[in-house]
């Protein structure tokens, strides 16, 4: 008889029990911290609200980072990190396009700190939904 018996089963098949995913999350989140730090300073000269929202990002991405690698279930953690890069990649996009409040507007990219920016918040929110999906049922490659 072909059954399949417990011990034959892996105990960890969901990507949310991947260290790499996690720890890959986690990397995105202190990269995104390190880059919206050094723009800290001129943006706090430059439109002092956006400086200070900068800095409350940086903040709370390490917080994200030090949740993701060190509490037991890091679900608000996830959570938060992907809120919160989501809100800059909405920011980006509009400082660009209509302008912020306050006559808040950016012609340019930035380079290299509005790229690389996009890049680890949007790799934070992709980690993030692959760890959605598995935890829904969604099967992923093994």
């Amino acid at each position: 008889m072909n059954s399949t018996r417990a011990k034959d089963i892996p105990s960890s098949t969901h990507a949310q029990d991947v260290p790499s995913l996690t720890g890959a999350a986690a990397c995105c989140a202190v990269g995104n911290a390190v880059l919206h730090t050094l723009l800290v300073p001129d943006h706090l000269e430059e439109k002092f609200y956006i400086g200070f929202l900068f800095a409350v990002g940086s903040a709370v991405m390490l917080a994200v980072a030090a949740g993701l690698v060190f509490m037991k279930r890091p679900a608000a953690a996830w959570l938060a990190g992907a809120l919160v890069s989501l809100g800059m990649i909405v920011g980006f996009a509009l400082s660009r396009t209509v302008g912020l409040p306050y006559g808040y507007h950016e012609d340019g990219w930035e380079a290299p700190y509005g790229p690389l920016s996009l890049l680890v918040e949007g790799l934070f929110v992709l980690l993030f939904l692959v760890r959605l999906g598995t935890r829904n049922g969604i099967p992923h490659a093994q």
